[in-house]
């Protein structure tokens, strides 16, 4: 399936085609995302990246009580930034897929592809989406519970034990279903796209790489919302021990997004 867009009168550019996938190829993706990974093991770079994350969102929660709420908003809302996080996992895939020797050092070489523009671009927009989810989340709290928590175990007994709360806690995690599918769908092949292209001398743009997300997305509605509903359950999963499993998680979904990258979208 494959379209065209006019960029300017009398100059018509056009766009790859979208192949349809199953269910089993969730699980091919996944199992060469891991191949990928054990060659080039990243998670001490993704340990040296999330701590000191995780330890600045700590420590300014412990200074002061008007952001504890925000500590959920922002611990599941970094997951929006997780495209960006992945740049340079797609990156030794890609390398690895054309068959050159890759050592994680070469993750770094994606400020210099030829694309690099519209990389920054994307990744503005993400960060601005990201930025909106908080504002939405401090809104929805300000619209329920309202008033600043005196501590934690306050905190947690007004969200768990009062009507405020359950109300807090179904609006607050629609939102976030909002957000994380408007990401998940503008980004779910884009920027391994333009890592691709762009390596290989095609021309590609941002637009044109969010535009193919989306035929993707619409294309494959069933395997790509089980794709997202691993992606949610691995995070979940690798957050449980002091997001230490997130060192090896996130760069084996980086690498198995590339896999079903370059299954869904032709040239």
């Amino acid at each position: 399936m494959a379209t065209t867009w006019t960029d300017a009168p009398g100059m018509t550019r056009r766009e790859p085609s979208i192949r349809r996938i199953g269910g089993s190829d969730i699980g091919e993706a996944l199992a060469l995302g891991w191949r990928d990974f054990l060659a080039n093991p990243t998670q001490l770079v993704f340990l040296a990246i999330l701590y000191p994350i995780i330890g600045l969102v700590a420590a300014q929660l412990a200074a002061g009580r008007e952001l504890m709420p925000l500590f959920w908003p922002l611990a599941s809302g970094f997951a929006l930034l997780g495209p960006v996080a992945a740049l340079g996992i797609y990156e030794l895939s890609r390398r690895r897929e054309q068959g050159q020797p890759t050592r994680w050092t070469d993750a770094l070489a994606v400020r210099h592809s030829p694309a690099i523009t519209s990389i920054l671009g994307l990744g503005v927009l993400l960060l601005a989406i990201f930025v909106l989810w908080l504002f939405t989340a401090r809104l929805i709290y300000g619209m329920t519970l309202g008033s600043t928590p005196d501590n934690a175990t306050d905190f947690l007994s007004r969200v768990l034990y009062s009507r405020e709360g359950h109300q807090l806690m179904l609006l607050g995690n629609l939102a976030g279903f909002l957000f994380a599918a408007l990401v998940f769908s503008l980004t779910v092949v884009s920027f391994p796209m333009l890592l691709d292209r762009a390596g290989r001398g095609m021309p590609v743009t941002a637009g044109m790489a969010m535009r193919t997300s989306l035929r993707a997305v619409r294309a494959n509605p069933a395997p790509l919302a089980l794709w997202a509903f691993v992606i949610a359950l691995l995070l979940a999963l690798g957050s449980l021990p002091l997001f230490v499993g997130l060192a090896v998680v996130v760069p084996v979904l980086g690498h198995a997004t590339w896999h079903l990258y370059r299954r869904m979208v032709q040239d």
